[in-house]
């Protein structure tokens, strides 16, 4: 599980694991969010209304839920189970709410916290996007605050690393993969 406050670089780092860890598994989330430029339903998410979320979590079929920025995100539950029942490495991008939910459900998860360089970096990365109003980006900027204090202090995250050079950092997230595999 990966998590950390928007433009830390989670998606990036999700990516090039999905690209080097054999037998890994994307976990497409469910959002009440609308699409930004050419995402895909399926891929990033799956883009339900706020009655279809509510069916969900009602049905206990999230593994997680959390509201952001008045947006329902949530992780489907059975694709992630299956996942673990087969042996696949399943890779969650998820916010700090639904990383302490993951943490109670399944404390066995692996789940690493990832910190901007700089928050002067993490506004530019976020400004660079180009997807977002100026006042969004303000109100992820007041978010990223919390988040960050949350993952230090909150006991959820036994790993936070800092996302400078994207390899490096991937490269990070692999050996925590590998080591905590050996302990099991």
């Amino acid at each position: 599980m990966i998590s950390g406050p928007s433009g830390a670089g989670k998606t990036s780092i999700c990516k090039a694991l999905l690209e080097r860890l054999p037998n890994s598994r994307w976990s497409v989330s469910v959002t009440t969010r609308p699409r930004r430029g050419d995402e895909v339903d399926g891929q990033a998410y799956h883009y339900i209304d706020d009655a279809e979320f509510e069916r969900l979590r009602q049905s206990d079929q999230l593994l997680e839920n959390a509201e952001y920025l008045g947006r329902k995100y949530g992780t489907p539950r059975e694709p992630v189970e299956r996942a673990i029942a087969e042996g696949a490495t399943i890779i969650l991008e998820i916010d700090v709410q639904g990383g302490a939910q993951v943490a109670q459900r399944l404390p066995e998860s692996i789940r690493v916290f990832v910190l901007p360089p700089t928050m002067d970096t993490l506004k530019a990365r976020l400004a660079g996007r180009k997807t977002e109003s100026e006042s969004l980006q303000q109100k992820r900027l007041a978010e990223a605050d919390g988040e960050i204090a949350f993952a230090i202090r909150g006991g959820v995250y036994p790993y936070i690393i800092t996302n400078d050079i994207l390899e490096d950092s991937v490269q990070k997230v692999i050996e925590i993969l590998e080591s905590e595999t050996v302990k099991s």
